[in-house]
């Protein structure tokens, strides 16, 4: 079938909207309608390193529109968030660990379906798809029974894209991942929209004690509305030294969500002994970078590499939509709509930092 999609055909430069060919669903595929996708800072990131041309986008929302021979999940006319891909036959997926597949990163990054084939074509030219198993900035995207997730007709549809990625990766982390308990203190390196919505699972889990970090004075003062009890300016002072005064010997948990080198070091550093910081970015775009051990093994400190905030997606999506129901995830304050002729605005409003969350409208 005839789509719109916003195809990356050179790293860093403005996506074009063009229209390309999308094949029909196999039997465990799903077809779906995109309503909205929210823009993810990987979108940006990870260009250098994936095929092109390439259709990005990995936040969809949207409805059933065809499903294949085999699919049991959904029918037509369902409304679903589309989320990561997994292979479901690994070991981490048969002990429910689907975020730490053993094909996780094919199956994101390699442009194709699991088994190499592409998904869309313009002319007699393929073009790699299967982002994410959705490449979602487009009308219509095709995804996987495994990574699409029903919801329910009470919440606004194009509000729930991010739930996909971004927001279930902070929330994840905090609730599913850290297992952050009540009365505990936690800092928060970098309140985008993954650490904002840190902030937000950790008042929701009861911490005491919530402390955001980041060198944008409006994202600090957003955290504070969303339940941080602290904000810490990382350009003025000694960030760490800042959090252990406040946390009397230093944070129980830490979450570093901002891919900065100083960031990362400061959220080891800022625990208490026996203390665990999660980390959900790679500084340095995963390059190697100066740092000591000392500080982990004499205090007994805890490193956590964190995908998609260890969440089962079909359990984990559901809660976070009924925990925004009761007024208690208020995950809409993150959100700056966006037209989809208007992708490379809001591309660049996230890399510089305007929005918290573009989402775009289809």
């Amino acid at each position: 079938m005839k789509i719109s999609a916003a195809v990356c055909r050179d790293t860093g430069q403005p996506l074009t909207i063009e229209v390309l060919d999308l094949d029909d669903p196999r039997p465990n595929e799903v077809l779906v309608r995109v309503v909205a996708c929210g823009v993810c800072h990987t979108d940006i990131g990870i260009q250098r390193l994936v095929p092109k041309p390439i259709v990005l986008g990995h936040e969809g929302s949207g409805i059933v529109e065809r499903v294949g021979s085999a699919v049991t999940k959904v029918k037509v006319g369902d409304r679903v968030v589309l989320t990561f891909g997994s292979c479901g036959v690994c070991a981490s997926c048969v002990e429910g660990e689907p975020a730490y597949c053993h094909d996780m990163r094919r199956l994101q990054f390699s442009g194709a379906r699991a088994d190499g084939s592409p998904t869309m074509r313009q002319g007699a030219s393929p073009v790699h798809g299967a982002f994410f198993q959705q490449s979602a900035f487009a009308t219509y995207a095709l995804a996987t029974e495994r990574n699409v997730v029903p919801v329910g007709s009470d919440v606004p549809l194009e509000l729930l894209g991010p739930l996909g990625c971004g927001v279930q990766t902070g929330a994840g982390a905090v609730i599913n991942a850290l297992a952050v308990r009540t009365g505990a203190s936690l800092a928060v390196f970098g309140v985008g929209s993954v650490g904002l919505s840190a902030v937000m699972a950790a008042r929701i889990v009861g911490a005491t004690t919530i402390i955001a970090v980041d060198v944008n004075p409006v994202r600090l003062e957003t955290a504070r509305s969303l339940g941080a009890t602290h904000a810490i300016d990382a350009r003025s002072g000694d960030v760490t030294a800042r959090i252990q005064e406040i946390t009397a010997g230093g944070a129980n948990f830490s979450l570093e969500a901002s891919g900065v080198e100083t960031s990362f070091n400061a959220a080891v550093e800022c625990l208490a002994i026996r203390g665990t910081c999660g980390f959900v970015t790679a500084p340095r775009q995963g390059q190697a970078f100066p740092f000591s051990l000392a500080p982990i093994l004499l205090r007994g400190r805890r490193l956590m590499g964190i995908l998609e905030g260890s969440s089962v997606p079909d359990r984990f999506i559901p809660r976070l939509i009924e925990l925004y129901r009761q007024g208690r995830f208020p995950m809409d304050r993150l959100a700056t709509y966006y037209p989809f002729a208007d992708i490379n605005r809001a591309m660049d409003d996230s890399h510089y930092g305007r929005a918290i969350k573009p989402i775009l409208r289809m």
